[in-house]
């Protein structure tokens, strides 16, 4: 796992279509027992090199119930986005992740995690990668039937501030899903050893 992430960490696969100088951004240890698959970083976290160190994390965290010390332990949480670096911004916000990435990493990733309990698929395009013929055309759907998709997968909507509307029609993600994912998230954090 250190070769592969080091691996990652020089990685220059979309070089030429990125706006800034290639930061991938990626945590996994080989005991990671979650993993959040989410899009891609957003400009604050590629200049912080953290993960989720924005807005949208911590409104993840929140709903992991999670503190940021918890969060980032890698031994419970793999962070894997499904493009490794800032994209850029496009008219209406970033830009989808790049397409390069995800195919050529994520596998030797997951191949190296073998404790793996659940994986959150946060998001239009890590649903869509990972959900194949199951995917619905619509995150709302993919996200209300959730328990279909367990115990593998786990769809969730961004966190993105950017989604105050959505959580705004949609009471029933705060009080039906979030209760659910604690407490699977809980079962994970007892069990961690």
């Amino acid at each position: 796992m250190d070769q592969l992430l080091k691996e990652i960490s020089q990685c220059t696969l979309c070089e030429k279509h990125l706006p800034n100088k290639p930061r991938p951004i990626v945590q996994a240890s080989i005991h990671s027992k979650i993993i959040i698959i989410g899009q891609a970083p957003g400009q604050k976290v590629q200049h912080s090199g953290i993960p989720w160190d924005d807005q949208s994390g911590d409104a993840l965290r929140r709903w992991l119930g999670m503190t940021k010390e918890q969060f980032y332990d890698s031994n419970l949480f793999a962070l894997i986005p499904m493009g490794f670096c800032y994209p850029g911004k496009g008219r209406s916000g970033d830009l989808p992740p790049r397409p390069e990435c995800a195919p050529h990493w994520h596998d030797r990733l997951l191949g190296k995690m073998t404790k793996i309990k659940l994986i959150l698929l946060i998001g239009k395009y890590a649903q869509q990668y990972y959900l194949g013929t199951h995917y619905t055309s619509s995150i709302t759907e993919n996200v209300r039937n959730f328990r279909d998709f367990l115990p593998g997968y786990l769809p969730l909507v961004h966190p993105s501030p950017r989604n105050k509307i959505w959580h705004k029609k949609n009471p029933w993600f705060e009080a039906e899903v979030i209760p659910q994912l604690q407490v699977i998230i809980e079962e994970e954090m007892v069990n961690k050893n």
